[in-house]
């Protein structure tokens, strides 16, 4: 018989801590007065936030005449935001879930930071089909009403209905699926707060005791709200698609939509994620809980569907080659070297050229270059939904009605409001809730914490010394 000794992995809580320790820096910067950085930040992200809601106040005051869309081009950068939003909105829950369903440890470092951030980013996008409508007052032509108004208004066979059903479905079971996390977590908020913090946490931890059904309880509705986001995950971003697939025109036409946008929307998403939690781990000194191993295990699933997004284009460009159809072929080549081939190439070298960095080891954990890559990838995602939107409408059957597209301060204030939205709430959640999930670190630490991790490689260290076969006899 031979005993095999597994090499084990790196640790992924640092700093040899105690579940008091753990408690302790978790929960501190939700106690402690907001640090100077944290208050400047909120005053930016506000100021933009203050911004959008004027833009958007003055969109509806004056209508859609204040952006600078025409005949043309009937959809600029408002469905460009939406999509962008809803991308980023993607990863959040996507990451959680699978990994809580494949019982991966290094998703405790991630998965709270990750779940917000799906939050507050299907917020943001929410916003643009409500403006983009054009009569506001209207909005409730969306909803599938009864027959109380006359005829009943919905087409059901428009896309922007079923962005409805999906975007409302998905944000209601992420919404779930997050709360749910933070419930033991306020408990333990509650338990140490005073006075009307006290107050608020016990009605935030719906009266939890830490009891063994509680626990229970608690582990299969994760297990549930797991297994239900990560369809809908792939469900909504494939109908999102579908606002362009399912029209004619040549460019958006096409079948590989639907799952070169998951994977598109996969990847902008961890590059967000990355972005908020190398901020965070810097902000509230979490460097010992989110690690550079996450960090890398993170780089490797960008890389991974950076080089899908980038199989897409190219088989975007070999279908339109090979089909024959001159107007398809016509799109893609306005598309690299017409009169937005800037927007082309920054799509290009930020989704597909610039991830291969995270081949090389060094790379993948160097915080510097994740954090600056991270904004690449979400500035090429959005060069490649503007890429889709406005080139493809610039230039149609008619040269007599061909134009150009550029934002007016009215569009670029809205998507700057939002980018305020997002960044606002998600410091005010730093300040409400731990950002790291502490239960769940707790549930981890004899096994991957660095005291313990250290022992056991001592212990298979000894062990390979002792028999350097690693065969033990037995007679």
């Amino acid at each position: 018989m031979s005993a095999v000794i597994s090499p084990t992995r790196d640790p992924l809580i640092n700093g040899s801590k105690t579940y008091h320790q753990i408690t302790e820096d978790i929960c501190s910067p939700t106690e402690q007065a907001p640090s100077k950085t944290w208050i400047i930040g909120f005053i930016v992200s506000s100021s933009l936030l203050a911004f959008g809601v004027f833009s958007i106040l003055w969109t509806i005051y004056f209508g859609i005449g204040t952006w600078n869309l025409n005949r043309t081009i009937g959809w600029g950068w408002d469905i460009t935001n939406f999509v962008w939003w809803v991308g980023i909105g993607h990863a959040g829950t996507l990451i959680s879930a699978i990994l809580l369903l494949f019982r991966q440890k290094w998703r405790t470092g991630v998965n709270r930071a990750a779940e917000a951030m799906t939050i507050f980013a299907v917020i943001c996008a929410a916003l643009f089909p409500g403006i983009h409508v054009g009569r506001i007052w209207v909005i409730f032509y969306f909803f599938p009403l009864p027959n109380t108004r006359g005829p009943l208004w919905v087409n059901f066979n428009s896309p922007l209905l079923w962005d409805l059903f999906a975007i409302s479905t998905y944000f209601t079971v992420s919404l779930l699926f997050w709360y749910t996390g933070l419930v033991p977590d306020f408990a333990t908020v509650r338990d140490r707060a005073k006075g009307f913090r006290k107050k608020l946490y016990s009605f935030l931890s719906f009266g939890w005791t830490g009891a063994a059904k509680h626990w229970q309880r608690w582990e299969s509705l994760s297990l549930v709200l797991a297994g239900l986001a990560t369809p809908l995950v792939l469900s909504v971003h494939t109908i999102v698609s579908f606002d362009f697939a399912t029209s004619i025109i040549p460019g958006w036409h096409t079948t590989i939509f639907p799952p070169y946008f998951v994977a598109g929307a996969i990847f902008s998403g961890f590059a967000m994620v990355q972005t908020l939690m190398i901020v965070t781990r810097k902000a509230l000194k979490l460097e010992d809980y989110i690690t550079i191993n996450h960090i890398e295990s993170m780089n490797k699933v960008i890389l991974f569907t950076g080089t899908m997004v980038g199989v897409a284009y190219l088989t975007e460009l070999f279908i339109a080659w090979y089909s024959g159809y001159v107007y398809e072929q016509f799109a893609f080549m306005n598309r690299a070297m017409g009169i937005y081939w800037w927007a082309y190439v920054g799509m290009m070298a930020c989704n597909v050229i610039s991830p291969q960095l995270f081949w090389v080891k060094k790379f993948r954990r160097s915080i510097m270059v994740t954090f600056i890559m991270s904004i690449f990838v979400n500035i090429g995602m959005w060069f490649e939904r503007f890429v889709i939107i406005a080139t493809t409408l610039a230039r149609d059957y008619l040269p007599s009605s061909w134009s150009y597209y550029d934002p007016t301060w009215v569009e670029i204030g809205i998507f700057l409001g939002t980018l305020g939205i997002f960044f606002t709430f998600y410091l005010i959640f730093a300040r409400i809730a731990p950002v790291v999930a502490i239960a769940e670190v707790k549930s981890i630490l004899k096994a991957a914490g660095d005291q313990y991790v250290e022992g056991h490689k001592e212990e298979a260290k000894k062990g390979a010394d002792l028999n350097p076969s690693h065969e033990v006899h037995h007679h």
